[in-house]
Protein backbone atom coordinates (compact mmCIF):
# COMPACT_ATOMS: atom_id res chain seq x y z
CA UNK A 1 0.00 0.00 0.00
CA UNK A 2 1.80 3.59 -1.07
CA UNK A 3 1.54 5.39 1.84
CA UNK A 4 -0.80 8.73 2.09
CA UNK A 5 1.20 11.53 4.08
CA UNK A 6 -1.01 14.47 5.80
CA UNK A 7 -0.60 17.58 6.89
CA UNK A 8 -2.98 19.18 9.88
CA UNK A 9 -4.46 22.63 9.42
CA UNK A 10 -5.68 23.49 12.83
CA UNK A 11 -5.44 26.55 15.02
CA UNK A 12 -6.72 24.06 18.92
CA UNK A 13 -3.67 22.59 19.52
CA UNK A 14 -5.42 19.60 21.18
CA UNK A 15 -7.83 18.84 18.20
CA UNK A 16 -4.16 18.90 15.57
CA UNK A 17 -2.46 16.29 18.79
CA UNK A 18 -5.48 13.78 18.73
CA UNK A 19 -5.85 13.74 15.14
CA UNK A 20 -2.12 12.76 14.74
CA UNK A 21 -1.98 9.98 17.69
CA UNK A 22 -5.28 8.43 15.81
CA UNK A 23 -3.89 8.49 11.98
CA UNK A 24 -0.41 7.58 12.49
CA UNK A 25 -2.31 4.25 14.65
CA UNK A 26 -3.72 3.82 10.83
CA UNK A 27 -2.16 1.88 8.34
CA UNK A 28 -0.60 3.87 5.74
CA UNK A 29 -0.48 7.12 6.98
CA UNK A 30 1.65 9.36 8.27
CA UNK A 31 1.31 13.09 9.63
CA UNK A 32 4.30 15.50 7.87
CA UNK A 33 3.35 18.41 8.83
CA UNK A 34 1.27 20.47 10.84
CA UNK A 35 0.19 24.26 11.11
CA UNK A 36 -1.95 27.09 13.47
CA UNK A 37 -3.67 28.71 10.57
CA UNK A 38 -3.91 28.88 6.63
CA UNK A 39 -0.28 31.24 6.85
CA UNK A 40 1.71 28.62 8.41
CA UNK A 41 0.18 26.42 6.40
CA UNK A 42 1.28 28.21 2.86
CA UNK A 43 4.89 28.58 4.27
CA UNK A 44 5.71 24.98 4.85
CA UNK A 45 3.59 23.20 2.29
CA UNK A 46 6.02 23.35 -0.58
CA UNK A 47 8.75 21.46 1.53
CA UNK A 48 6.81 19.10 3.33
CA UNK A 49 4.59 18.52 0.30
CA UNK A 50 1.62 16.22 1.91
CA UNK A 51 -0.21 14.38 0.00
CA UNK A 52 -3.43 15.64 1.51
CA UNK A 53 -3.91 18.68 3.67
CA UNK A 54 -6.62 18.65 6.50
CA UNK A 55 -8.15 21.73 6.56
CA UNK A 56 -9.79 23.63 9.13
CA UNK A 57 -12.28 26.96 7.85
CA UNK A 58 -12.30 29.29 11.00
CA UNK A 59 -8.76 29.84 11.76
CA UNK A 60 -6.76 33.06 12.75
CA UNK A 61 -4.58 35.34 10.24
CA UNK A 62 -5.41 32.77 7.34
CA UNK A 63 -8.95 31.23 7.31
CA UNK A 64 -9.29 27.72 5.41
CA UNK A 65 -10.91 29.23 2.72
CA UNK A 66 -8.32 31.62 1.43
CA UNK A 67 -5.76 28.72 2.32
CA UNK A 68 -7.24 26.29 -0.13
CA UNK A 69 -7.50 28.76 -3.16
CA UNK A 70 -3.67 29.78 -2.55
CA UNK A 71 -2.64 26.39 -1.87
CA UNK A 72 -4.34 24.88 -4.67
CA UNK A 73 -2.74 27.78 -6.96
CA UNK A 74 0.74 26.90 -5.38
CA UNK A 75 0.86 23.12 -5.10
CA UNK A 76 -1.91 22.23 -6.96
CA UNK A 77 -1.35 18.70 -6.86
CA UNK A 78 -1.92 18.48 -2.81
CA UNK A 79 -5.36 17.64 -2.42
CA UNK A 80 -7.44 19.68 0.66
CA UNK A 81 -10.00 17.83 2.72
CA UNK A 82 -11.79 20.06 4.82
CA UNK A 83 -12.50 19.16 8.45
CA UNK A 84 -14.74 21.41 10.25
CA UNK A 85 -17.08 22.18 12.75
CA UNK A 86 -19.53 23.72 10.25
CA UNK A 87 -22.71 22.27 8.94
CA UNK A 88 -23.45 24.92 7.25
CA UNK A 89 -24.25 25.44 3.20
CA UNK A 90 -22.23 27.83 2.88
CA UNK A 91 -18.62 27.16 3.74
CA UNK A 92 -19.78 23.26 1.99
CA UNK A 93 -19.98 25.45 -1.85
CA UNK A 94 -17.24 27.72 -0.41
CA UNK A 95 -14.76 25.24 0.53
CA UNK A 96 -15.57 22.80 -2.79
CA UNK A 97 -15.23 26.29 -5.35
CA UNK A 98 -11.93 26.96 -3.94
CA UNK A 99 -10.93 23.64 -4.22
CA UNK A 100 -11.60 21.52 -1.93
CA UNK A 101 -11.90 17.29 -2.77
CA UNK A 102 -13.84 16.67 0.30
CA UNK A 103 -15.50 17.82 3.04
CA UNK A 104 -15.89 16.34 6.42
CA UNK A 105 -17.50 17.86 9.61
CA UNK A 106 -15.95 17.02 13.01
CA UNK A 107 -18.91 15.28 14.61
CA UNK A 108 -17.74 12.47 12.03
CA UNK A 109 -17.38 9.08 13.20
CA UNK A 110 -13.39 8.13 13.12
CA UNK A 111 -13.84 5.73 10.48
CA UNK A 112 -15.65 8.04 8.37
CA UNK A 113 -12.25 10.48 8.68
CA UNK A 114 -10.41 7.57 7.04
CA UNK A 115 -12.29 6.26 4.52
CA UNK A 116 -12.75 9.96 2.95
CA UNK A 117 -8.93 9.88 3.60
CA UNK A 118 -8.74 6.99 0.96
CA UNK A 119 -11.03 8.18 -1.28
CA UNK A 120 -9.38 11.40 -1.58
CA UNK A 121 -5.94 10.07 -1.77
CA UNK A 122 -7.07 7.56 -4.72
CA UNK A 123 -8.80 10.67 -6.85
CA UNK A 124 -12.47 11.03 -5.74
CA UNK A 125 -14.18 13.48 -3.94
CA UNK A 126 -15.81 13.01 -0.57
CA UNK A 127 -18.61 14.87 0.92
CA UNK A 128 -20.51 13.59 4.06
CA UNK A 129 -23.54 12.00 3.06
CA UNK A 130 -25.77 14.22 5.36
CA UNK A 131 -24.13 17.31 3.52
CA UNK A 132 -23.97 16.00 -0.03
CA UNK A 133 -27.24 16.36 -0.36
CA UNK A 134 -27.45 20.43 -0.99
CA UNK A 135 -25.40 19.60 -4.15
CA UNK A 136 -28.12 17.57 -5.68
CA UNK A 137 -30.68 19.88 -4.39
CA UNK A 138 -28.91 22.55 -5.95
CA UNK A 139 -28.82 20.17 -9.27
CA UNK A 140 -32.65 19.79 -9.15
CA UNK A 141 -33.11 23.45 -8.91
CA UNK A 142 -30.82 23.92 -11.68
CA UNK A 143 -32.43 21.35 -13.79
CA UNK A 144 -36.17 22.13 -13.06
CA UNK A 145 -35.39 26.32 -14.05
CA UNK A 146 -33.44 25.33 -17.69
CA UNK A 147 -35.95 22.43 -18.10
CA UNK A 148 -34.02 19.61 -18.10
CA UNK A 149 -36.22 16.61 -18.13
CA UNK A 150 -34.91 13.19 -17.04
CA UNK A 151 -34.03 10.50 -19.45
CA UNK A 152 -36.04 7.80 -20.09
CA UNK A 153 -34.48 4.43 -20.51
CA UNK A 154 -35.77 2.78 -23.60
CA UNK A 155 -33.13 -0.04 -24.24
CA UNK A 156 -32.72 -2.80 -22.27
CA UNK A 157 -30.29 -1.86 -19.57
CA UNK A 158 -26.93 -3.15 -19.94
CA UNK A 159 -25.77 -6.34 -18.23
CA UNK A 160 -22.97 -4.91 -15.74
CA UNK A 161 -25.41 -2.53 -13.99
CA UNK A 162 -26.10 -3.85 -10.80
CA UNK A 163 -29.28 -3.40 -8.75
CA UNK A 164 -30.90 -3.56 -5.21
CA UNK A 165 -32.07 -6.81 -6.76
CA UNK A 166 -27.90 -8.04 -5.66
CA UNK A 167 -27.88 -7.22 -2.30
CA UNK A 168 -30.03 -9.44 0.59
CA UNK A 169 -32.30 -7.73 2.53
CA UNK A 170 -29.81 -6.88 5.46
CA UNK A 171 -27.10 -5.33 3.19
CA UNK A 172 -29.90 -3.20 1.76
CA UNK A 173 -31.16 -2.43 5.25
CA UNK A 174 -27.32 -1.05 6.49
CA UNK A 175 -27.11 0.97 2.90
CA UNK A 176 -30.16 2.70 3.53
CA UNK A 177 -28.54 3.55 6.90
CA UNK A 178 -25.41 4.37 5.49
CA UNK A 179 -27.01 6.46 2.88
CA UNK A 180 -28.79 8.65 5.50
CA UNK A 181 -25.13 9.10 7.15
CA UNK A 182 -25.45 7.05 9.60
CA UNK A 183 -22.15 6.00 11.13
CA UNK A 184 -21.05 1.99 11.73
CA UNK A 185 -21.40 2.13 15.43
CA UNK A 186 -25.04 4.12 14.87
CA UNK A 187 -25.78 1.40 12.54
CA UNK A 188 -25.07 -1.42 14.77
CA UNK A 189 -26.68 0.15 17.47
CA UNK A 190 -29.76 0.65 15.49
CA UNK A 191 -29.67 -3.09 14.08
CA UNK A 192 -28.26 -4.42 17.62
CA UNK A 193 -25.37 -5.47 15.57
CA UNK A 194 -21.62 -4.88 16.48
CA UNK A 195 -19.60 -2.03 14.40
CA UNK A 196 -17.35 -4.60 13.11
CA UNK A 197 -20.32 -7.08 11.24
CA UNK A 198 -21.53 -3.44 9.99
CA UNK A 199 -18.45 -3.12 8.33
CA UNK A 200 -18.61 -6.16 7.10
CA UNK A 201 -21.52 -5.75 4.95
CA UNK A 202 -20.23 -2.59 4.02
CA UNK A 203 -17.73 -4.23 2.25
CA UNK A 204 -19.46 -6.85 0.48
CA UNK A 205 -22.12 -4.24 -0.37
CA UNK A 206 -19.28 -1.75 -1.89
CA UNK A 207 -17.65 -5.48 -3.85
CA UNK A 208 -21.16 -6.79 -5.05
CA UNK A 209 -21.88 -2.83 -6.41
CA UNK A 210 -18.67 -2.11 -7.51
CA UNK A 211 -18.17 0.84 -5.86
CA UNK A 212 -15.11 2.66 -3.68
CA UNK A 213 -16.69 5.12 -1.67
CA UNK A 214 -19.79 6.63 0.50
CA UNK A 215 -20.39 8.85 -1.99
CA UNK A 216 -21.43 6.70 -4.49
CA UNK A 217 -23.15 4.47 -2.38
CA UNK A 218 -25.17 7.63 -1.75
CA UNK A 219 -26.04 8.49 -5.44
CA UNK A 220 -26.61 4.64 -6.32
CA UNK A 221 -29.23 5.06 -2.53
CA UNK A 222 -31.80 7.92 -4.10
CA UNK A 223 -30.65 6.95 -7.80
CA UNK A 224 -32.56 3.17 -6.88
CA UNK A 225 -35.19 4.82 -4.66
CA UNK A 226 -34.00 3.45 -1.81
CA UNK A 227 -33.76 6.55 0.08
CA UNK A 228 -35.79 10.07 -1.07
CA UNK A 229 -34.58 13.73 -1.10
CA UNK A 230 -37.93 14.96 -0.15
Amino acid sequence: MEEITLMLVDDHDVVRTGLRSYLETQPGMRVVAEARNGAEALKIVTSTRPQIVLMDITMPDMDGLEATRRLKAQVPECLVLALTVHEDKQYFMEMLAAGASGYLTKQAAADELVAAIHAVAGGNIYLQPALARWLLEDYQRLARQVGIQPRVQEEEPDEGVVGLDALSARERQVLELVAQGLSNHDIGAKLDLSHKTIARHRERIMAKLKMHSRTELVKFAIRTGLISLE
